[in-house]
């Protein structure tokens, strides 16, 4: 007859006394128990700002009259709007909205301090990119109610008729690229990226772990085969997967969504096969950095949640400081959202999306070198 084990407390905190051991050796798992918490308050604390200011704006400047520069002192001392560059045609206005290097092109028309002072109200032109309807809103609200205010100090004494009950200036606001701000034409889109970097990541983050713990990582050392075979290899079958998954958002886009898409859709897979190799190049590297797939699932999850947070899909990407945009430019999600948004909703071209593309590519291609050297390593 067995003898009946009692409960005790010894042997319970003798278990718990191992656990504590184990996971201060973890030390990876230990760091994301600091580290996680610690990113989401600075992230969601500092970071994450639902009213974006200083947006960066250009002014074409067809009268440059008295008049016209107290209504851009007015626009700058609002603090919604950064007056970082002047164009000199509505091409270049146009090219500047396109590429995405200003939110807003103000535009003063010639005779607009003749017309002003005869009475004509002129208009005055306001043409927003409008892409995520959050990070320009405010802003455009705000423009009566500084317009209203900015030529006071002009229209006094004689002139003070001028300024009238319906004021002495017609207001035109172009919310381009999505005029009725549906948000659906923003972040469906956005999901695109969003769902390539959390499946694709964490697929091949999985990749050289799952062959060491199933005990078949000593096949592929046995083999005749490179780091870098063995490492595109492993890539290269989940290309066809991430365009399976573009294909059916698109086709959820353009018939549940009736998401516009003005742009070029080869060129979209195109730079979608850079992206994809992007974040699979992520999960590697990853995979030869973890010990088991437990640390690999933590270091996708560390990797995806500053994606999430800093590439403007969630927040407007420049109601963020300083430094969270600089973390947010090494991201490829950052820059893949503003390809397949400018393509479907700009129409953008390859000349438009270049710069953003290069940019992924040169990510891939550090992590990339990063899991070859340490792929190596681990031959030993």
């Amino acid at each position: 007859m067995k003898k009946r084990i009692h409960f005790s407390f010894a042997r319970l905190w003798a278990i718990v006394l191992k656990e504590f051991i184990q996971m201060r050796r973890d030390r990876l798992t230990f760091g994301m128990i600091i580290g996680i918490p610690v990113a989401q308050l600075m992230l969601f604390g500092y970071a994450i700002n639902g009213d974006p200011k200083h947006l960066p704006t250009a002014v074409l400047l067809a009268d440059n009259s008295q008049q016209g520069r107290s209504l851009l002192s007015a626009l700058k001392n609002s603090d919604y709007f950064n007056f970082v560059r002047e164009v000199h045609s509505e091409a270049e206005a146009e090219a500047t909205l396109a590429r995405g290097e200003v939110q807003f092109v103000v535009t003063i028309p010639e005779n607009f301090s003749r017309n002003l002072l005869r009475g004509e109200k002129p208009t005055l032109l306001i043409e927003a990119d409008a892409t995520d309807p959050s990070a320009t809103g405010n802003a455009i609200a705000s423009l009566r109610i500084l317009l209203g205010s900015a030529l006071q100090q002009d229209l006094k004494g004689p002139l003070a008729f001028l300024a009238g009950s319906d004021g002495p200036i017609n207001l035109r606001v172009h919310a381009r690229y999505n005029p009725e701000g549906i948000s659906q034409y923003n972040i469906v889109p956005g999901l695109m990226g969003v769902v390539l970097t959390m499946t694709m990541v964490m697929i091949t983050g999985l990749a050289i772990t799952r062959e060491r713990e199933r005990g078949t990582m000593e096949n592929l050392l046995s083999m005749p085969t490179r780091p870098l075979e063995v490492l595109l290899g492993k890539i290269i079958p989940y290309i066809f997967v991430g365009y399976i998954q573009v294909g059916l958002i698109l086709t959820a886009a353009r018939f549940l969504f009736h998401v516009p898409m003005a742009g070029s859709i080869p060129l979209l897979l195109l730079a979608s096969s850079v992206f994809i190799a992007a974040n699979l190049a992520m999960g590697i590297t990853f995979s030869t950095l973890a010990k088991n797939q437990l640390q690999a699932m933590q270091m996708t999850f560390f990797f995806f949640l500053p994606s999430l947070l800093l590439s403007g899909f969630m927040f407007p990407f420049r109601g963020m400081p300083e430094w969270a945009q600089v973390i947010g430019e090494l991201l490829p999600l950052t820059h893949f959202l503003r390809i397949v948004r400018g393509i479907l909703l700009k129409g953008n071209g390859i000349e438009e999306v270049v710069l953003q593309l290069w940019q992924i590519m040169l990510f891939a291609l550090v992590v990339l070198t990063i899991g070859v050297k340490r792929y190596r390593k681990t031959l030993d």
